[in-house]
């Protein structure tokens, strides 16, 4: 979020800099490319240009360096999320997605869509769309797709992200108990997604999926029009006749029951059918036509590090995923059983503390088995160095075969 709001500002012409530490791809080359300079690290030469505004993220406290040179010289500061408020917001309608899982893709669908049916959409993402190859738009139309994080938006505001978003239109996927370090409880959560739905007016629209108890109780609080999506047929919104074809599903998208458009999507997984169906309760509330709807969905490529294919070596196929809470593992797995049949499969999932798979991987690995890598982070390069090493160990197998051969 951090790095396409930078590039937001850098594309309306202001100057940006920034400070990181662990700054991994897909976004240290997206920042790269968009040529804004990131000081490895946090010092207070970092602050020697004396910015105008200081942006501070929320995985910065008290006692770093730069913050505290921040306050001691009381230099404007405001996070994240006021940002894109102050900046973005105040002058579009908002589309706000939120939810434990999918939010990123469904954000990225309905600014696909939109992009596809001429609404030329502003949006913001959790992650790069394969379609638009970036996290951001700025197309100047009348909505702003945002994704909506219901972690805390600084060390000086401990509320959520979502809270400053202003929605109008918005999604609420699911709700499971995510982020211990900040959150109690399940309890804990659904008091902020409860406080994010009193925001959506009289006037406003909300798209619940009702596969979650949670969500479809806090969506109850809403002051606007509800509609419900999910698997069960009694739902606003739901699937039938889904179908595996060629790898890919193929489903019709069913209206109070009735049928609004089939659709094959070229996306995996039945939590994909999912969130194009919250995508679609979004943009047929903003009145694009169902063909449309079809046309964008159909279209979608996808999500940047959602099951990614990255390598294949020695008949071994590699996939990257950035699931990293159980339901998403459980999901994500059970996606690549179903759909590519691997005769073993891998997962190797990345609790972020200090491991090294790389060398048990290679001692084991067989010729059709399919390696799934897990992580919301950077895991030490694996999604590089396993392919590697891999490559290495074949042609050094290949080698001695060709040797012994001779």
């Amino acid at each position: 979020g951090m790095a396409s709001l930078a590039a937001i500002l850098k594309d309306r012409d202001y100057d940006v800099t920034g400070s990181d530490e662990g700054v991994y791809p897909p976004m240290s080359d997206f920042l790269s490319q968009k040529q804004i300079p990131v000081f490895p690290g946090y010092h207070v030469r970092n602050l020697a240009a004396n910015p105008d505004l200081v942006i501070i993220g929320n995985a910065l406290s008290r006692g770093n360096p730069e913050i505290e040179y921040v306050l001691n010289r009381r230099m404007p500061y405001i996070s994240f999320p006021e940002a894109l408020k102050f900046f973005f917001l105040q002058k579009k309608t908002p589309i706000v997605v939120t939810g434990t899982h999918g939010k990123t893709t469904t954000t990225s669908m309905i600014a696909w869509i939109l992009h596809t049916a001429g609404f030329s959409p502003d949006f913001l993402i959790g992650g790069i769309s394969e379609n638009f190859r970036s996290s951001y738009g700025l197309e100047g139309g009348q909505y702003c797709v945002v994704e909506g994080d219901e972690y805390d938006s600084a060390f000086f505001d401990k509320g959520p992200k979502f809270l400053h978003y202003l929605p109008y239109v918005a999604v609420i996927g699911n709700i499971e108990f995510d982020h211990a370090d900040i959150y109690t409880d399940l309890e804990a959560i659904k008091l902020q997604f409860r406080r994010f739905v009193h925001l959506i007016p009289q006037q406003g629209y909300l798209a619940v999926g009702a596969d979650s108890p949670a969500a479809l109780e806090i969506s109850r609080f809403c002051h606007g029009k509800t509609e419900t999506f999910g698997i069960d047929s009694e739902n606003v919104w739901s699937p039938a006749n889904m179908q595996l074809q060629d790898n890919r599903i193929r489903f019709d998208i069913l209206h109070r029951k009735k049928l609004f458009q089939q659709v094959r999507l070229n996306v995996y997984g039945n939590y994909n059918v999912r969130n194009a169906l919250a995508a679609t309760a979004i943009l047929n509330h903003l009145g694009v036509s169902g063909e449309d709807i079809r046309r964008g969905l159909e279209s979608f490529t996808g999500v940047r590090r959602r099951l990614q294919l990255r390598a294949t070596v020695g008949g071994v196929r590699i996939y990257e995923d950035f699931a990293h809470h159980p339901t998403a593992v459980r999901e994500t797995l059970r996606t690549m059983r179903e759909t590519l049949h691997p005769t073993r499969l891998w997962a190797i999932y990345e609790p972020r503390s200090a491991t090294s798979i790389i060398r048990k991987v290679c001692r084991e690995v067989q010729a059709d088995d399919l390696i799934v890598i897990m992580s919301n982070g950077g895991f030490g390069d694996i999604y590089t160095k396993l392919p590697k090493a891999l490559e290495q160990q074949h042609a050094k197998s290949y080698s001695t075969v060709q040797e012994k051969a001779r």
